[in-house]
């Protein structure tokens, strides 16, 4: 399933380059927040969220609060955000999620990616209705038990809580456990979170595959290689797949 590559793909990207993407693409999440409601994450539900994205892939206090400053300044860049949609090879439907001030390089970038990877740039609606969207915790299972904590979230939206493993940029395995929730539920889930004073270590809406493509090793390398290609791009925020 998608949100088992997930964590595999994790292990197989080098892990500072991954750390600095995750600067990227959270600080464009705090720009954007800021500029939608304000620089206050008490009456920012986005920004308190994009905040505590980053203390979980440790970003340092310092960035945080430049990128919040930068954000209410006159000159800070304006980013659109822009889903495309598309297929790799071997029938595996892709959406790449973007935050871009300059839509018309994007667009160029990930055609090219597509065209180079054996796959096609769609139009709105040509794969995302292959995936559904979903509210996803990730909390650090230190102290917690998952059956109960299923049972204590069920009557705030939790649809599947689940295990996983990752590793930190240092290679350490850490243990997490993984809350779902419906895309309309994610706001209510997430104060229940708040309010149970959980280590919540990050909270975000992600797209997962209604169903999979089984691939050969060789295939998944192939298509891999394109998801690569996407992540390298500091305009694209996230990449989804129907790979299995």
């Amino acid at each position: 399933m998608g949100r088992a590559f997930e964590f595999r793909k994790g292990r197989k990207m080098k892990r500072w380059d991954r750390m600095s993407k995750d600067f990227t693409r959270i600080g464009k999440e705090i720009v954007m927040a800021v500029k939608e409601s304000g620089p206050n994450p008490d009456t920012n539900a986005r920004l308190r969220t994009a905040m505590q994205n980053a203390k979980g892939v440790n970003m340092p206090k310092d960035r945080v609060e430049a990128a919040i400053k930068r954000a209410t300044g006159k000159d800070e860049k304006d980013y659109q955000e822009v889903v495309y949609e598309g297929y790799g090879p071997h029938g595996v439907a892709i959406v790449v999620e973007t935050a871009t001030d300059n839509p018309t390089r994007t667009v160029s970038n990930v055609r090219m990616y597509f065209n180079r990877g054996n796959g096609a740039l769609g139009t709105a609606g040509s794969s995302d209705y292959t995936f559904t969207r979903k509210g996803v915790f990730k909390l650090d299972a230190a102290g917690l038990d998952r059956d109960e904590l299923e049972l204590e979230l069920i009557d705030f939206g939790a649809e599947d809580v689940y295990e996983a493993t990752e590793e930190d940029e240092h290679g350490a395995e850490h243990q997490y456990i993984v809350v779902e929730s419906a895309f309309t539920d994610f706001g209510q889930l997430q104060k229940a979170l708040d309010g149970k004073g959980l280590n919540v270590v990050s909270a975000t809406l992600q797209r997962v595959p209604n169903t999979t493509v089984s691939l050969t090793d060789e295939q998944a390398e192939e298509v891999e290689k394109l998801i690569e290609k996407f992540e390298e791009d500091d305009d694209v925020q996230a990449v989804y797949h129907t790979m299995g």
